[in-house]
């Protein structure tokens, strides 16, 4: 069977995440290049994966423009989405684009036209929707386990990110909402078919505005209360005033019963240690003392499953399913830039659409 062949765009965070899941892909997916400004990233990354078989690249529109692959995955900072998204689908090749699809909506929808013409498949990374967790939860809701949902409440939040491109709106698009909040957001909005009704929001403002993040041109804490066309009303929150690790929780409640889920903290080991351990989970400040390890994080967080998706449809020539499409994080997009809007204005917005 042809495997996918994938050109990776970047080797730091997002690129580390997206290859441990390539590794346990590889029936069905091949890395044939990796690009990154720093070569000492690439090399550990590709070390730590035991690929020995690949081409190097500095510059993306290089790589692009050079490497025989089927598809680029990008995993680079939000600015730089738009422009090597287009590179990419105007040669050709199938795009994964990480989370957010744009840093504006604008360039969401140009790179989502650009696939329409190219005839080519954006693949939008959300990795929630391929939580096991999630997986379980919707079965309960489909036997009716919890009666019929009516309120949901989910969140994504932890102490800040150090990457300086997420200090500016001008290279993230916002602060914690984009950042965090576009995964709550994306998986409501493909829970409830991108069919929305109105929604109401408030941010800590950015800068001196901010709770903690003084510094930080986007907001530090946000939260928008939504309404979908079925009725269901949602919470979505997003900070990065949490200390302790990442926490990615979803409460659903409904009618004759409810779910609450932890994506993060929900560990089968506690330990207690004394000299701290080499990690815990995601952005946890310290390791000493009492926590909860993680067993297998990512797989945990779906991105196994996300990138086991998205190679089986494009290898099949098909789009990826509801919430994982470019139109889908063009949505999402859309969703954060009005309750950035409702914060700002102090209102509520209802959808222009319906």
């Amino acid at each position: 069977m042809k495997k996918v062949r994938v050109l990776l765009l970047g080797a730091a965070f997002s690129a580390d995440l997206h290859l441990d899941a390539y590794s346990r892909c590889r029936d069905l997916a091949e890395i044939v290049a990796i690009c990154d400004q720093d070569p000492e990233r690439i090399s550990s990354l590709a070390g730590r994966y035991g690929l020995t078989d690949y081409q190097t690249f500095a510059d993306f529109t290089q790589a692009i423009e050079k490497v025989e692959c089927d598809l680029v995955d990008i995993c680079l900072p939000n600015f730089l989405h738009h422009d090597a998204a287009l590179a990419a689908l105007n040669r050709g090749r199938h795009v994964i684009s990480e989370k957010p699809l744009a840093t504006t909506v604008a360039d969401g929808e140009e790179m989502v036209e650009t696939a329409r013409r190219a005839g080519k498949q954006i693949y939008y990374a959300e990795d929630w929707l391929f939580a096991p967790a999630m997986g379980k939860a919707q079965a309960i809701i489909d036997e009716g386990g919890i009666g019929e949902p009516v309120y949901i409440r989910a969140r994504e939040c932890h102490c800040g990110s150090h990457s300086p491109f997420a200090q500016t709106i001008r290279s993230c698009g916002g602060g914690s909402m984009i950042h965090l909040g576009i995964h709550p957001v994306g998986f409501m909005l493909a829970l409830k078919q991108n069919r929305w009704t109105e929604l109401v929001a408030m941010t800590s403002g950015g800068l001196q505005n901010n709770m903690v993040h003084k510094n930080m041109e986007g907001e530090d804490w946000s939260a928008c209360l939504i309404r979908f066309a079925d009725g269901t009303s949602a919470l979505l929150e997003a900070n990065y005033l949490t200390a302790g690790g990442m926490e990615d929780v979803i409460d659903i409640y409904g009618t004759r019963g409810c779910l609450h889920l932890d994506l993060t903290f929900s560990s089968a080991i506690s330990c207690y240690s004394i000299p701290g351990l080499s990690y815990t989970v995601e952005k946890a400040e310290i390791t000493t003392g009492w926590s909860k390890p993680a067993v297998d994080e990512r797989f945990n967080l779906g991105y196994v499953g996300e990138i086991r998706h998205f190679m089986a449809c494009c290898r099949d020539g098909r789009e990826a399913r509801l919430g994982l499409r470019g139109e889908d994080g063009l949505m999402a997009l859309r969703v954060v830039n009005l309750i950035y809007q409702s914060a700002r204005e102090g209102r509520k917005i209802v959808n222009p659409a319906l």
